[in-house]
């Protein structure tokens, strides 16, 4: 009877040996497939292309690096070129004006352009021989709803500048242009005159309503900059 009793104990003793095992196995199995589906090259790599090309109308990424071998040493601007319903025309003339290789463009027509306008803008960003050498013409393909009078105008700027340093993110000044505006100085004049700057300086336009003294000192500066 006491031999029964040392087996059955033996018995008993074994199962939670069994139980422990199978459970190390299944953790060490899921273990490795985690580790397997961290470590494939899956199709995650290629999503931020195809996410980019529901938002981007630009010739292929890969010619970025092109502007690598353009002016060395000078710095890189970054321009986010704006307009609205029947400003694609302007819009254009304003991308060929301060187009340079070495700089970056990010065309956004609002909600209130029509559909065709930002097709034909983007098609002509495409088929354009100089763009599509350097690739770095983009055009926004979901646009912001913009109110001049409210805040969307701030925010359709801060998602620019979000998507450029997405896209592209070595670039070292941001300038945000209407559809109005023109240039008053070359690129390369531009890009000469910055380059003897330091790469944190900002440069901030600013009024407010102030006393005539200090309206009269602000008149002496065109532009405030500061260092960040």
């Amino acid at each position: 009877m006491k031999r029964n009793h040392n087996s059955h104990n033996h018995h008993h003793s074994f199962r939670p040996r069994k139980w422990m095992t199978m459970i190390i196995a299944i953790v060490t199995i899921c273990i490795i497939l985690l580790l397997l589906t961290l470590t494939k090259p899956s199709s995650s790599s290629s999503s931020p292309s195809s996410s980019s090309s529901a938002t981007w109308s630009s010739s292929s990424s890969s010619s970025f690096n092109l502007t690598e071998e353009v002016g060395v040493g000078l710095p890189r601007l970054a321009y986010m070129l704006t307009g609205t319903k029947g400003e694609e025309a302007q819009l254009k003339r304003v991308l060929q004006a301060v187009y340079h290789p070495r700089n970056f463009y990010l065309l956004h027509l609002d909600l209130e352009a029509s559909d065709e306008e930002r097709l034909e803008l983007a098609k002509y960003v495409k088929f354009e021989t100089v763009f599509a050498a350097f690739g770095n013409v983009m055009v926004v393909g979901k646009s912001d709803l913009v109110t001049y009078k409210g805040p969307t105008m701030v925010a359709s700027t801060l998602h620019g500048i979000a998507l450029l340093l997405k896209r592209i993110p070595h670039w070292d000044w941001f300038l945000n242009l209407s559809a109005s505006d023109y240039p008053l100085i070359s690129q390369d004049d531009l890009l000469h005159i910055f380059s003897f700057l330091p790469r944190d300086l900002n440069f901030i336009e600013h009024t407010s309503n102030i006393g005539w003294k200090e309206y009269v000192h602000y008149l002496s500066f065109d532009i405030v900059s500061i260092c960040c």
